[in-house]
């Protein structure tokens, strides 16, 4: 019954989140021709920078929710809620104080905002007030929101996603139809601060629903700290992987502020808002196996976890070949259409992206074999691969501008990701020479080059209209997507035991 009941809350869990993602993500786009055209690039390139400078005040947090939910798994197993209650007391404390922490260094950092927009032409009224509705929007979950990390412990995230998808909607449509009718900035600001207090209320009165003996008391949290050493263990661990990931990808648009402009942030930010949100996709239907890993890791069949692994990178590439190739076809287009065609980034910067974007996608698997093995305490890896992305960003961004900074971000995913983090799981998860990962790993590349090259084949026989309409677009994407997939199902089945395997998996669940 139990694993009836955790197979029904990931179904639940992959179903809310698909459900959110196509709202969201319609609403994306619309949202954004809207602010673009009514606020202007340099506004929208404004709130992001500021979105990812607050990004770096929230690394105070050290994996501190991550520590959390892996001590809260067993009490919720057994139905502890005394345990529930001291160990959800105890996140109360260390995120109050990581709170104040947060709030202290905001402040600090707001001196500074002067000199970090110095000539963005926006009056200084704008920047702060922008900066402070940010800041507080933030500290709302260290204060108050903290709870929630109980549902997702207890797979009923769907419930965060739900009243928090549905706050970002109604919240977004109200800001596009302040922008079109106002053009308002401090509307704007207003609104975003005003939905992160009613989301907050809202939220905890479902938790006090859903969980009604939940009794959090952080003074107790306090005096109950020392009784939970485990949190302080994973926290420490799991804080170096997470600056890691932050300096990679919330550093990006401040070094492209800074050696290129405002403006390119957002002309950026319109390719990765699509990267990004096809890789949620696949996060929302792939992220939802990680549990059923860590239970097969925990059975001790070695064997047979080798071959999960296998089947799971093998759905990857496939995936990854027909998103990226899908991508590079037609999201140039896409942009023109949608904002114009003065909104194009260069072709080597698109490549770039997509590169990163396919190797993002890529690692989750070995990612969540990691984490199901437990294999956390190379810390000195994370700092590594920040280190490399910075000075290489650094160095490169001087000189070819946005496409050197990019460059940044491909060097230390292949130094440190594809290289020293598959050697960790061969070597110390799977106990099997790393040499088995990298001709696996050859062999589903040189599958997924054949499927490429034979689509480019095919798609060569074909004369397409050049009118660009979102008719001929829709249909052009239609066609890149679908042969792709029937080639790389057709290759990969042919030549990989792990997509025979997954298909033999599917019809037997079937």
């Amino acid at each position: 019954m139990a694993n009836e009941s955790r197979v029904k809350k990931t179904l639940l869990n992959a179903r809310v989140n698909l459900i959110f993602y196509f709202l969201t993500l319609a609403l994306s786009f619309f949202s954004r021709k809207i602010f673009l055209n009514t606020l202007g690039a340099d506004f929208v390139g404004l709130t992001g920078t500021l979105s990812n400078l607050l990004s770096f005040l929230n690394l105070a947090e050290l994996g501190i929710s991550t520590a959390i939910g892996y001590v809260l798994y067993k009490p919720l197993f057994e139905q502890d809620q005394n345990k529930i209650n001291e160990i959800i007391s105890v996140f109360g404390y260390l995120y109050r104080w990581v709170g104040k922490i947060i709030l202290f260094v905001g402040c600090i950092l707001s001196l500074f905002l002067p000199f970090i927009f110095p000539n963005t032409g926006f009056d200084l009224s704008i920047i702060y007030l922008a900066y402070y509705s940010f800041l507080a929007s933030s500290l709302i979950g260290y204060f108050i929101n903290y709870r929630q990390t109980l549902l997702g412990a207890d797979q009923k995230n769907y419930v965060v996603t739900a009243y928090f998808q549905t706050g970002n909607i109604i919240k977004t449509l109200i800001q596009m139809t302040s922008a079109y009718y106002t053009g308002s900035y401090y509307i704007w600001i207003a609104i975003e601060f005003i939905f992160g207090i009613i989301y907050s209320f809202i939220l905890n009165w479902k938790i006090n629903q859903v969980y009604p003996w939940l009794i959090s008391d952080v003074k107790s949290g306090k005096l109950l700290y020392t009784k939970y050493p485990q949190v302080m263990k994973y926290t420490k661990q799991l804080f170096a992987h997470k600056l890691g990931g932050l300096i990679q990808f919330q550093t990006t648009p401040f070094l492209i502020y800074a050696f290129v402009s405002l403006e390119t942030v957002a002309f950026y930010g319109n390719y990765t808002i699509i990267t990004d949100k096809v890789k949620l996709l696949f996060d929302n239907l792939l992220g939802s196996t990680a549990a059923g890993i860590g239970n097969l890791i925990a059975e001790g069949n070695k064997e047979k976890t080798l071959k999960v692994f296998w089947e799971m990178i093998t759905l990857r590439f496939i995936i990854v070949g027909i998103a990226t190739v899908t991508l590079f076809y037609i999201l140039p287009t896409f942009i023109t259409l949608w904002l114009g065609s003065d909104f194009l980034l260069s072709e080597t910067a698109f490549i770039l992206i997509l590169t990163i974007f396919a190797l993002n996608i890529l690692r989750g698997t070995t990612d969540q074999f990691i984490n199901g093995h437990g294999l956390f305490y190379d810390i000195w890896s994370p700092v590594i691969e920040a280190i490399i992305f910075i000075v290489t960003a650094i160095i490169c961004g001087s000189i070819w501008e946005l496409e050197g900074i990019l460059l940044g971000n491909l060097a230390s995913l292949i130094i440190v990701i594809y290289s020293w983090k598959p050697y960790l799981l061969f070597k110390k998860g799977f106990k099997v020479s790393i040499w088995v990962y990298w001709t696996g790993i050859l062999k589903l590349f040189m599958l997924s080059i054949l499927a490429i090259i034979s689509f480019n084949h095919i798609n060569s026989l074909f004369t397409w209209d050049e009118e660009l309409n979102w008719n001929s677009f829709i249909i052009y994407s239609i066609y890149t997507c679908i042969t792709l997939s029937i080639l790389h199902l057709i290759l990969f089945y042919i030549g990989s035991n792990g997509m025979r395997n997954l298909i033999k998996r599917i019809l037997k669940i079937l």
